[in-house]
């Protein structure tokens, strides 16, 4: 450290010190311990009843409830406000953003294309260009990371509240019976069935009117407003499908059996009224007496049920999903609950699939039938017997006996608390109502499980339930209709008795007694009533509950006028036992007469005998049933608790011993014995109470932990039990499965009571809140949380501290800075041995000794007391203290936030605040833990998570510990820490993970960066900010050179200076190298991510110079990265493979050897050849990352790029290696790759129009979008919201509905969130590009300083050109234009000259530009491609002419989207340009582009007419083959067309044809290279290629008059070179084999093979053997089952088809297709243009052209075959031979002189026409023009003759096969020998061999034919005796009759056919004299195609 003091004062002298000064000293933790008031959701806290003296405990509950929460907040640094960001948002568009505003005419020109006057100011101007109107922020435009990898953030624990489950609140909207004659009073209840559990206290509500209110005017002293409810609010936790609503009714008590009263509604109606008028009235009059006289009694009438849950789950069903609040962050019910048990998870699990409790419609319930209670079945027991019965029958069994009537209720989901609100102590509810207002009420629940959630208000209630008496044995008359008087008294004297009973509906809040339903004339009545009571909160011996029994006569005797109430006996039951609340249940004696003296003292059961003695209902046996339920936070309800709670206040004084604790007294001397007992046993007491009363517990543990206790006058020190304890609570807690942790594995109850709740014990007098009082809840968080520290620094740190800047050597007058800051500025001269920089303390200024601080030394500070606890415990205290460190941690960490904020007020310096004890003690436990994480990961695999939670722990409690104690000290630690970890024989993967998590939660530190002294980066670049660098000489920067090189690598220089930066780029470096670690190298890449991130967006760091410091800091990761590279993933940009790229690798084989494909894609044709012999060295060629990782690290490289200083990187660039250069501008590639813009994913499907529109049309609008409200604009929308969790998140991607990620689902979107993201991505897209171009300028800009100019300026150009191959926005497209100019402008010669291929691509991109709809691009493009004429002019333009040339033609034969008109305006722009352009107008230049220009006109014209074919392929086809052949004279171009055609045959599956186009390039190479070259392996022009095909002699035409091959320009593609053709070659076989030509396959091999062989590539040779075997493979095995194509002649006849007037062509289609399927295609294409003018002719007859209609347009389609002569066919024999190389084809049109197609046998002539194509097939195009037609007829014995010879040819065929078809030989027989078969053989035979003809011409016909029949006659026989072999036996029949049918045949026909003509022998001269010329016409070629 002493060093690192010299050097940084040797760093303040070097100009940074303003800076130092301001950034560079740590700003005073702001550290405020608050207290914040507990939010209350009533409008009071609950609290006892005033005056009344509480007992401790009951006291401390209270305090524990009400206190307001206590939280220390590390550094709460309040966020900026917005003003402060807003500073530009007002900017308006700019002409850079858009231009849609211009005319059509020439494009506005680029302003000031050619004014600069140098280099320099060039650059410059573009610089500034591109620096205007920048993102600041990179990151907030980036997708936000993983929350998975976010171990910084530390959930904020919820506050502590009182539990509630679901809610829904029920609203008794009517209770209708039939007849309404008197009151009638609902009591709602809600019951589990499946838990056999009453799971909600009662509500009671009436709806009386008032008449019937009147009749109970005697028995109602006041109505309270809290009685008038009719509405409640239930809460459910654990919903399950059984849960019932009960409604029970009840009316007042009067004579007579249930069934008696309930007969009148069962019979009568309202409606019947006449009828019933008067008994209406009388039975009205008859319920007000009853009323007046036992109007306080009641008795059971009817009940009814719905299963709550069905409605909820239908309604839950209906509903529309897209209702708000689903959405509304209220998702399911089991999240609002932390603690719901998991062990009940499967039980409740089913219910939670069906009904979502929070999110269901409103819904209303009608019950229409009431069941009538049963006096002998109204227990609880009954009830759930028929809800069994209901559910398994699902109605009502008949035994039950119902009621008409209807119930209608309201349900609703609870969200808001409604108006008008009461709790369960019915204390109102926030928000408060108007004025009378009906209230609702909140209903308690008694949920069916336990819930395990603390205390946090007070509640104090009690719940009696009589269930039965039984009097079976008393013999008196009077006990029938028996009521029980229910009373709470605190003494026995009559005036005792207290109102703390809970008044029903309507009626008074609180009443004294409440009296139990009367079941008539039942002597054992079961009961159902629920007495609800608050307790009073101090209970004395003498509060007990008083039973009165009472026998009511419902019948007024005439003699007795009181009251109808007659005494049975009493019975009661003390509220305390041994100072314990009674509750469960009871069965009590009843006393007859009187109650006994001081009753109240004993229970019933013992009291003590007495004078006179009590006489006792049969004989004191227990005959009244009850039980009691208590709802209470302050009476634990557990033995373990309630021991430990009495002992603790024993401590405090104030009682007497011995101590009396339940059933034993404990004299003073043991009373510490006990109290370690009770301690001991605490974590045996049940989870459920431990859980209730926790916070209490705890804080009791912790003040024995802190106070000496004094008993009997000795001092006990339970320190080390009670520490014990709270280890063994935490450890249970958290092995408790039913509890939940976070995702850092911290128990939630334990987090809460941490965060809230734990406070120094005795320490509230230290506690006075600030000035401002208590701050309300919403600021209080951790603000160190992860990245929140980024998002809510202040601006405060920003104001500049003032200093003395004349000479820094004199510090100013201090302000109250950190004194670490002071000392290293004030020690600089010093040697001192202690100035460890940040524990140096000047001693003068504080002298007390260091140790004791400012404190006295007597009293125990509760941290200290705690880390010795924690140090010296042993066994398995010391392993679960240590298992569950974070607990400890957090604790010493608040303990020691609330002991430095008392010292802060007293002044005390950092260094002070802690005795060195202390310290040494949290050294020792650092480095135990750090221990045991290492002995996990030796020892316990399995145990990994542990490990891994425990090192978070610590990381956080150093991260604390930053903000408390000595920073040396901590950073002591953590090198400690890293020691540790590394010694370790543990998988490097584990250890590094586990160090990175480590150091990712440290570095996520408010003060990050000036704990890592970032103000001191080394290597200031020079001050000129861009220095024209050809004024520096070069040699004498070369120690400076290698600093600078060395700033780029993580040195161990780095690594002592920026300690905590330099251990995470080491431990990221480490995790690269571990390749099969994805999840490590993970880990790395997004702790750095995050870290870069959270400066990016840290408020301190908005000004540049700051960031670059910072930048700097991060220099070292540079250098890792690049030499990363060969493991990044760019799967990201293989989509776009080679689109559009000429030299895309798929065309040019002999590229490179194959290395990393992905490197590959991304960059067209892999330029970085250097790169790839690396990468071939290197054994890790493979992408490990994936493609998110991989962006996440390129991301970190471009923010530093952003950042960092210019200068410094531009001299980076200049000293750096060139392979180093060449990985760098590789690196660039991948980026632009990596952040390409993808466009919308748009959810809904896009029309058409919208997705013909341009890729480039939306992205310039999204642009100009987003530009418009301004870079800093867009940030401060989407920081709009700034809820307290929403801080950190909502500076970048919000992700409050969906979790953003790269591989993202777009349904749950909304069109609006797409369309924001597509905005944000379209920005980043931008910003990284921009990024890149920055680079790629600063490194050409330090090219003249190096040596490797060429290769550097190519090498850029490639990057710039995959930029270009990208989708990029218009702005990004004008910069980079700009930068692609300035290179063409600076570099042009050297670029035309060596970079010719890269000269032809870039050609081609600016071209595709030109034609761009976006205004802006194109006219950047056309500046651009004018520029590049123009400095090419004097050397190499013949070059750049073709080069542009061909780039039009391939852009126009290739693209889909290729706009024509945009281009012709280009050209017109470009045109402009030349003519304005004065310095050239003296040259020929302007003459030269303008004949360009003409030319690629010409190309567009050609353009437009294919559009126009789209439809026709034919046509288009046509069009293009008359393209390329007028280019005969330009091979390049023609090249370029035969490739689209290969192309566009390819896309349409013709693959044959492809081929040949293929085959037809390839020849034309050829001719070319064998001008060039003579080597005997190459081909001799296109002579060789005839094996292939004849057609391949077109190409010759390229001769030495046309063509001088060294002419510069021409041929000089990549294809005209040896690997070229054989490129050509391979392509060409491929297709042919997919099209099944596999023979053509050998003819093509046979060419490239004699090259391969001469360059003794073998790897190849071995390759094309491999596929030669498949080829003849395939020959085998499918030879004759292949199909090739079917041939139709098409005519075309009529005005309207223009060129096509007259034409025929031979149409070759796929195999097997019909007629009909050719003829639709053309009918369909053809009536498009001519409407119903088309007419299809369906026969083959010639055409006379004067019989057709002129304003028709006519086709003609007929089938042909392929044709060939007799001494062919001795050729052709196999099937392939027979359909290749075709040029003749055939078909026969039938006709009679008549003009009738068909006719008599002697009359049926037949024509046959032959047509002669002009080429062979298969061509370059699917149809050729028909040249030549020739035409014979044959007459009627020769169609005789064809026709016998055909059918002998069938069944030779048919007899002979080798498996015969049974089938197929009958149908030939039965048409050959069938006897009736019309004009058959025996027809044909009498009509020409009958008699000999009288023509002598005919001898020779008539010869042949009786010879014909003579075969025929013979196969018939063999066919006949073949069936024979072949029949079945059922056959047998079928076979004589052919056979008789045979032989009657072959005897007509025997006169006939042995019938000679002697006169044959004589000559005769054949008819046809003309055949012979015709076959030597047949290569002639007609006029027309010539001309």
């Amino acid at each position: 450290t002493q060093q690192r003091c010299k050097f940084l004062m040797s760093q303040l002298r070097s100009g940074d010190s303003a800076l130092m000064q301001e950034l560079g000293e740590f700003p005073d933790d702001n550290l405020e311990v608050e207290l914040v008031a507990k939010e209350c959701r009533t409008v009071r806290h609950s609290v006892p009843e005033e005056g009344v003296e509480l007992d401790s405990h009951v006291r401390d509950c209270v305090q524990s409830y009400t206190q307001p929460w206590l939280m220390s907040l590390l550094l709460q640094v309040k966020s900026p406000s917005l003003a402060v960001l807003s500073d530009d948002s007002s900017r308006t568009l700019t002409s850079s953003d858009f231009d849609l505003r211009s005319g059509l005419t020439p494009d506005p020109r680029v302003e000031g294309l050619l004014h600069f006057s140098n280099y320099d100011d060039l650059d410059r101007f573009n610089q500034e260009a591109r620096q205007g109107n920048r993102h600041p922020e990179l990151f907030a435009l980036y997708p936000p990371a993983d929350e998975d990898d976010a171990v910084e953030i530390r959930p904020i624990p919820d506050c502590p509240k009182e539990h509630m489950g679901d809610r829904i609140i029920i609203r008794c909207q009517a209770i209708k019976f039939e007849i309404d004659i008197e009151p009638l009073f609902a009591t709602l209840a809600l019951y589990d069935l499946r838990e056999k559990k009453k799971i909600s206290e009662n509500f009671y509500c009436d709806l009386n009117s008032d008449q019937f209110k009147g009749f109970l005017k005697p028995h109602t002293p006041q109505t309270d407003h809290s009685t008038l409810s009719r509405a409640a609010i239930f809460s459910i936790t654990y919903p399950s499908p059984d849960i019932y609503l009960v409604i029970k009714i009840e009316k007042v008590l009067q004579q007579g059996e249930i069934s008696d009263c309930a007969e009148p509604y069962m019979v009568m109606k309202e409606t019947d009224s006449a009828k019933n008028k008067e008994k209406l009235e009388k039975l009205r009059s008859q319920s007000e007496m009853f009323c007046q006289r036992l109007g306080r009694y009641r008795m059971p009438f009817a009940w009814a049920t719905v299963n709550i849950m069905n409605v909820i789950s239908t309604a839950t069903l209906d509903r529309d999903t897209t209702d708000s609040d689903s959405l509304n962050g209220k998702s399911s019910s089991l999240e609002k609950r932390g603690q719901l048990p998991r062990r009940n998870s499967e039980r409740f699990g089913t219910m939670e699939d069906q009904c979502n409790m929070s999110a269901f419609k409103p819904a209303t319930i009608t019950i229409s039938t009431f069941c009538k209670q049963e006096g002998d079945r109204l227990s609880d027991e009954d009830l759930f017997k028929f809800l069994a019965d209901i559910k398994k029958f699902s109605s009502l069994q008949r035994r039950i006996k119902t009621i008409p009537g209807t119930i209608r209720l309201d349900v609703t989901p609870v969200h808001e608390n409604p108006m008008a609100c009461l709790s369960t102590e019915l204390i109102p509810v926030k928000p408060l109502a108007e004025k009378n207002v009906r209230p609702v009420k909140e209903v308690l629940e008694f949920p069916s499980s336990e819930v395990y959630v603390p205390h946090s208000t007070y509640r104090n209630l009690l719940y009696v339930y009589p269930q039965r008496l039984n009097f079976v044995n008393r013999l008196t008359s009077g006990g029938r209709n028996i009521t029980i008087k229910i009373q709470f008294m605190s003494g026995e004297d009559p005036s005792c008795v207290m109102p703390v009973i809970f008044g029903k509906s309507t009626g008074p809040e609180f009443v004294q007694e409440v009296y139990t339903p009367v079941t008539y004339h039942n002597k054992s009545p079961d009961f159902y009533e629920e007495v609800k009571m608050a307790l009073p909160a101090r209970l004395t011996e003498r509060h007990h509950l008083l039973f009165t029994f009472y026998h009511i006569s419902c019948q007024q005797k005439q003699n007795q006028t009181g009251a109808s109430e007659t005494l049975i006996g009493y019975s009661w039951l003390p509220i305390l036992s041994t100072d314990r609340l009674q509750t469960g249940q009871y069965c009590l004696p009843i006393a007859l007469d009187r109650l006994p003296v001081n009753y109240s003292l004993h229970s019933p059961e013992r009291i003590t005998p007495q004078v006179p003695p009590v006489k006792w209902m049969e004989s004191h046996k227990g005959v009244f049933n009850l039980e009691i339920q208590a709802v209470s936070s302050v009476h634990t309800q557990d033995n373990h608790l309630e021991r430990f709670f009495t002992l603790c206040h024993a401590l405090e004084g104030g009682v007497t011993f011995p101590l009396r604790v339940r059933e034993e007294k404990i004299p003073e001397n043991k009373l510490e014995h006990e109290l370690k007992l009770s301690i001991i046993s605490l974590s045996s007491s049940r989870l459920e109470p431990l859980v209730l009363y926790l916070h209490l517990v705890l804080d009791k543990l912790f003040t024995l932990i802190m106070q000496p206790m004094v008993i009997a006058g000795q001092t006990a020190n339970l320190a080390q039990i009670a520490f014990e304890s709270v280890v063994s609570i935490v450890n249970s807690l958290h092995n408790s499965q039913e509890l939940a942790r976070d995702q850092q594995g911290r128990n939630g109850l334990l987090a809460t009571y941490l965060y809230w709740v734990f406070r120094l014990p005795d320490s509230n007098e230290l506690l006075n809140t600030g000035p401002g009082g208590v701050v309300p809840p919403t600021e209080g968080r951790y603000s160190t949380m992860g990245r929140a520290s980024a998002t809510t620094v202040g601006t405060m740190l920003l104001q500049s501290r003032i200093r003395s800047n004349s000479n820094p050597d004199i510090p100013a007058p201090h302000s109250a800075e950190d004194t670490e800051v002071k000392n290293i500025l004030s020690a600089k001269g010093q040697n001192n041995p202690g100035s460890r920089m940040s524990t140096y303390v000047d001693v003068s200024s504080h002298p007390q000794s260091s140790t004791g601080g400012t404190r006295p030394s007597n009293r125990k500070q509760f941290h200290e007391e705690l880390a010795l606890q924690i140090v010296v415990s042993t066994g398995v205290c010391r392993e679960n203290a240590y298992k569950y460190a974070w607990f400890f941690f957090e604790l010493l960490v608040k303990s020691m936030a609330q002991h430095v904020s008392q010292l802060e007020k007293q002044d005390v310096p950092r260094r002070s605040r802690f005795s060195d004890r202390f310290k040494d003690d949290v050294t020792t436990i650092v480095s135990v833990v750090t221990a045991e994480i290492g002995t996990i990961l030796v020892k316990q695999q399995k145990e990994l998570e542990q490990a891994e939670k425990v090192n978070i722990s610590l990381a956080f409690f150093l991260y604390d510990l930053l903000s408390l104690m000595d920073r040396g000290f901590v950073f002591i630690l953590v090198k400690n820490y890293c020691n540790q970890m590394s010694a370790k024989t543990v998988s490097m993967p584990t250890l590094i993970s586990m160090r990175l998590e480590f150091l990712r939660i440290l570095c996520s530190h408010e003060h990050y960066l000036n704990l890592s002294l970032y103000f001191s980066s080394p290597a200031s670049a020079p001050a000129s900010p861009c220095p024209s660098i050809s004024s520096q000489s070069s040699s004498s920067c070369s120690f400076q050179e290698q600093r600078i090189l060395g700033l780029f690598e993580l040195s161990q220089e780095f690594k002592q200076q920026h300690y905590l930066a330099g251990l995470l780029l080491t431990e990221l470096s480490a995790a690269l190298d571990m390749e099969s670690e994805g999840s490590v190298q993970r880990k790395a890449i997004n702790a750095t991510y995050s870290l870069l991130c959270a400066h990016d967006l840290d408020q301190r760091c908005t000004r540049p110079e700051v960031r670059a410091k910072v930048a700097t800091l991060y220099l070292p990761l540079v250098g890792i990265i690049i030499d990363s590279i060969n493991y990044l993933d760019f799967t990201v940009s293989e989509a776009r493979g080679g689109k559009s790229k000429t030299g895309g690798s798929d065309e040019d084989p002999d590229n490179v050897p194959p290395i990393n494909q992905s490197i590959a894609m991304a960059i067209a044709g892999n330029p970085f050849n250097t790169l790839a012999r690396n990468a071939l060295q290197s054994a890790k060629a493979v992408a490990t990352l994936s493609a998110e990782t991989s962006r996440n690290l390129l991301v970190c490289f471009l923010w530093v790029m952003k950042n960092a200083e210019r200068s410094l990187i531009q001299r980076w660039t200049a000293d750096m290696p060139s392979a180093q250069l060449n990985r760098l501008l590789e690196l660039l590639t991948i980026c632009v790759s990596c952040f390409e813009y993808r466009g919308k994913r748009s959810s809904d499907k896009v029309s058409t129009q919208a997705l013909q529109k341009s890729q480039q049309a939306k992205m310039q609008l999204e642009d100009s979008l987003l530009r418009g409200i301004g870079a800093r604009g867009e940030m401060m929308r989407r920081a709009g919201g700034s809820d307290r969790a929403g801080q950190k998140v909502n500076l970048r991607w919000r992700k409050d509905l969906t979790q953003w990620r790269q591989t993202n689902d777009k349904h749950d979107k909304t069109k609006a969130e797409l369309d924001q993201e597509a905005l944000i991505s379209g920005n980043l897209a931008t910003e990284s590009n921009l990024i890149v171009l920055d680079l790629l300028e600063t490194i050409v800009q330090a090219v003249p300083l190096a040596d490797c100019k060429d290769s550097v300026v190519g090498g850029v150009l490639r990057v710039l050109l995959h930029c270009l191959t990208c989708n990029q926005s218009t702005i990004f497209l004008s910069h980079c234009f700009s930068t692609l100019r300035a290179l063409v402008v600076k570099f042009g010669d050297l670029l035309f000259e060596e970079e010719a291929e890269q000269c032809a691509d870039l050609c081609q991109k600016v071209l595709q530009h030109c034609s761009s709809p976006v205004d802006g691009n194109r006219s950047q493009a056309c500046a651009t491609l004018y520029l590049i004429m123009r400095y090419s002019f004097s050397s190499n333009f013949s070059r750049v002419k073709m080069q542009v040339t061909m780039s039009l033609a391939s852009l126009v034969g290739k693209s889909e989207d290729f706009h024509e008109e945009y281009l012709r305006r280009s050209l017109r722009t470009i045109l402009a340009y030349a003519e304005e352009d004065t310095e050239m107008q003296n040259t020929p230049l302007p003459s030269q582009v303008d004949e360009l220009l003409r030319n690629l006109n010409s190309i567009l014209s050609d353009t437009v007419k294919m559009r126009e074919f789209q439809e026709d392929p034919e046509m288009l086809m046509d069009l293009m083959y008359r393209i390329a052949k007028g280019y005969q004279t330009s091979p390049d171009l023609r090249l370029t067309w035969l490739q689209n055609m290969a192309e566009k045959h390819k896309n349409r599956k013709c693959f044959t044809e492809s081929a040949m186009c293929l085959v037809h390039a390839a020849a034309l190479v050829a001719e070319y290279l064998s001008m060039l070259e003579d080597h005997k392996y190459l081909p001799v022009g296109s002579v060789t290629f005839q094996s292939i095909s004849p057609n391949v002699l077109e190409e010759s035409a390229v001769s030495d008059d046309i063509l001088s091959p060294d002419e510069d320009g021409v041929c000089s593609g990549q294809f005209f070179t040896t690997s070229g053709l054989v490129g050509l070659l391979k392509q060409a076989a491929e297709l042919f084999s997919n099209g099944g030509l596999y023979e053509t396959v050998n003819e093509v091999y046979k060419i490239i093979m004699p090259v391969l062989e001469a360059h003794r590539d073998f790897r190849e040779l071995v390759s094309t053997h491999e596929k030669l075997q498949k080829a003849f493979d395939n020959i085998i095995q499918k030879g004759h089952k292949r199909m090739f194509g079917t041939y139709f002649r098409v005519g075309f006849y009529g005005a309207k088809f223009g060129d096509l007037d007259e034409q025929e062509f031979v149409y070759k289609e796929p195999a097997i297709t019909h007629l009909p399927e050719i003829s639709h295609r053309l009918e369909n294409f053809y009536s498009q243009c001519f409407g119903d003018a088309l007419e299809m002719i369906k026969d083959s007859k010639d055409i006379d052209r004067s019989k057709l209609d002129t304003n028709k347009a006519y086709i003609q389609i007929t089938y042909v075959e392929p044709f060939f002569d007799d001494y062919e066919m001795k050729d052709r024999l196999t099937n392939f031979e027979k359909n290749f190389n075709l040029r003749r084809f055939m078909y026969t049109t039938p006709f009679t002189k008549a003009g009738r197609p068909r006719g008599e046998l002697n009359e049926q002539y037949k024509r046959k026409t032959i047509l002669t194509t002009m080429h062979t097939f298969p061509y370059i195009k699917t149809r050729i023009n028909v040249i030549q037609k020739e035409e014979f007829d044959l007459t009627p014995i020769e169609v005789a003759i064809e026709d016998m010879q055909k059918k002998t040819r069938e069944l030779a065929v048919a007899t002979h096969r080798e498996q015969p078809d049974a089938k197929m030989l009958q149908m030939l027989l039965q048409g050959s020998v069938g006897a009736t078969v019309n004009q058959g053989p025996l027809e044909v035979a009498q009509v020409f061999l009958n008699e000999i003809p009288a023509d002598p011409k005919l001898f020779r016909h008539h010869n042949k034919l009786r010879l014909c029949f003579k075969e025929f006659i013979m196969r018939c026989g063999e066919a006949v005796e073949k069936n024979k072999h072949l029949i079945t036996l059922d056959q047998k029949e079928y076979q004589q009759e052919l056979k008789k049918n045979y032989n009657r045949l072959r005897e007509n026909l025997r006169p006939m056919l042995e019938r000679k003509i002697p006169e044959l022998y004589k000559p005769i001269k054949p008819r046809l004299e003309n055949r012979d010329s015709i076959k030597r016409l047949s290569f002639r070629r007609t006029l027309e195609e010539n001309s």
